[in-house]
């Protein structure tokens, strides 16, 4: 991982993960490093925290994460390759029947995820060997950031497939699922416990890519607002709606963030588009990325972002966007929702149409409509030649994911009933469209709608509307998808009504991995409705 130095020796020295061999199993990768053995000095810490960062570059390297909740949400299709399987309109029609043979296709998220959070809890169990000296202070920072680490997978599982089993040290036992209340109170006891260790020093102090307390409040909002909206429930653990709202108003007032003037300049896409400076990946509105870097390989430990290569358009490069396999196919009614004076529709979606663009090879990409995923979009030069460190572009690509943005934070603050909510969304507002008026209130429903447009392409619409309970997520994901655009194979995709029920079946929860129930010999319990 680039800019603060994470070296992969932490895979070597760290125990690794292998779960094709046993559910949950565990074994030493090097014989001359055990944990008796290692834990003895900071450095040693620092490697082995090390290894729990690059644990968040593999898990959506096996299994597109962000662009899959974009499927999942209305704001895109499945799409694909003519002649790809139907794996990802099955996860858009939340129907298995579309893909029989695709029963395990999340398995190797599902393992990637169990291995960083495994990395975090040997790092936990083992904190306490490290001499550490003058360096106490680095003790709780590490341990600050592992357990931040822990519960930013745990908050990815548990709104995937809700019941997950729940680790909190390091162990190759056959675990049951635990019910959500459990996981999402661990979530809430991490974070709390990292926002209250790290530094309150400006992020500008903080190598970029490192958990900071700014990003361990605005992900505990986040996790709250989930929890409490999904669940109906006003506490978790010792979070309320006013904890809440005291961590987002805390990074507002102290962290340093805020938001770029040109909305443009966040993605490198539409920067060269617009012609303008990309703001890069250290900008002050990001409050906490996931750190890529190229690497020229798919083998298991490669840090590029594998990921990116899905949202490419389909076949053919056309300055300056680098071809790729067209997954993410935008609904033109999500374009139709955005106002014409708003930046955000140029910077988050590619059409072809308004850009001029002479696509020939429309009819290699499986439900097309003319737009593409614009923010995480492979780029070429004027020649045709991938723009990407390494050689090859699928795996070359290290463009990071901005997984909290400091504009999330305002609009979160805003929700929340913060005083200044009517501030804070114009601010969101008019930095995306100058031309509008400021508004004097401010409605959730409003917040909601800015949200989807600001958050295009980010994996947020989805948990935005499934917070909503699944009636309204059902509902509105049903509304607003194009449905005669589904094509799935079966020669009858659902309708909307039908999509709706399909939806309401799983409950918004995914399909757990059927090999890894295999491998729990039946003790996990696969999701309703799949």
């Amino acid at each position: 991982m680039k800019k603060y130095g994470i070296i992969i020796i932490a895979l070597i020295a760290m125990i690794s993960f292998n779960s094709c061999k046993k559910f949950l199993t565990t074994e030493l990768t090097d014989a001359t490093q055990t944990n008796t053995s290692y834990y003895k000095t900071p450095g040693q810490a620092f490697t082995a925290l090390v290894g729990c960062y690059n644990g968040l570059d593999l898990i959506y390297n096996n299994d597109a994460v962000p662009a899959e909740l974009e499927v999942y949400s209305d704001n895109s299709f499945g799409g694909t390759g003519t002649y790809d399987g139907y794996g990802w309109a099955m996860m858009d029609e939340f129907d298995k029947t579309v893909s029989p043979s695709d029963v395990s296709m999340h398995s190797g998220g599902w393992k990637s995820y169990y291995q960083a959070i495994y990395r975090c809890n040997v790092l936990l169990q083992n904190i306490d060997k490290v001499v550490w000296g003058d360096s106490i202070a680095l003790k709780k920072q590490y341990k600050a950031e592992a357990r931040f680490i822990r519960a930013y997978c745990y908050l990815d599982l548990v709104r995937l497939w809700e019941k997950v089993p729940l680790l909190t040290t390091p162990t190759s036992a056959n675990v049951p699922q635990a019910d959500p209340a459990l996981t999402y109170a661990q979530i809430m006891s991490d974070l709390r416990y990292a926002s209250d260790s790290l530094p309150s020093n400006q992020y500008t102090s903080v190598p970029s890519g490192r958990v900071t307390k700014w990003a361990a409040e605005s992900l505990l909002a986040r996790a709250y607002m989930f929890y409490s909206g999904y669940y109906g429930t006003a506490t978790i653990g010792n979070e309320t709606a006013t904890t809440a709202l005291a961590a987002v108003e805390d990074v507002i007032a102290h962290s340093g963030h805020g938001l770029v003037s040109d909305f443009n300049t966040l993605w490198p896409a539409a920067s060269v588009g617009k012609n303008v400076s990309y703001a890069g990946e250290s900008n002050k509105e990001v409050v906490f990325a996931i750190k890529y870097s190229a690497t020229d390989n798919w083998s298991g430990d490669a840090t590029g972002n594998h990921w990116m290569v899905m949202e490419g358009i389909r076949s053919q490069s056309i300055y300056p966007y680098q071809a790729g396999w067209g997954g993410c196919t935008v609904d033109p009614k999500l374009w139709n929702a955005f106002p014409l004076t708003d930046t955000r529709r140029f910077a988050s979606i590619l059409s072809v149409a308004d850009e001029n663009l002479a696509y020939t090879k429309s009819s290699d990409c499986r439900e097309y409509t003319g737009y593409f995923l614009k923010k995480h979009a492979s780029l070429c030069d004027k020649n045709l030649n991938p723009i990407a460190i390494a050689s090859n572009f699928q795996t070359g690509e290290d463009q990071d994911l901005f997984a909290i943005r400091y504009s999330d934070v305002l609009l979160m603050a805003a929700e929340l009933g913060s005083p200044n909510a009517v501030s804070y969304f114009n601010k969101v507002h008019q930095r995306a469209d100058p031309s509008a008026a400021a508004v004097s209130s401010v409605s959730k429903a409003a917040i909601l709608a800015e949200r989807r447009l600001e958050f295009v392409g980010e994996g947020l619409r989805y948990w935005d509307l499934l917070r909503q309970g699944i009636s309204v997520a059902a509902s509105t994901i049903a509304a607003n998808t194009t449905v005669s655009l589904f094509y799935d194979g079966t020669g009858n995709p659902p309708s909307a009504s039908k999509l709706q029920a399909n939806i309401t079946a799983t409950r918004g929860f995914q399909q757990i991995p059927d090999d890894q129930i295999t491998l729990s010999s039946g003790v996990l319990k696969q999701n309703a409705g799949w």
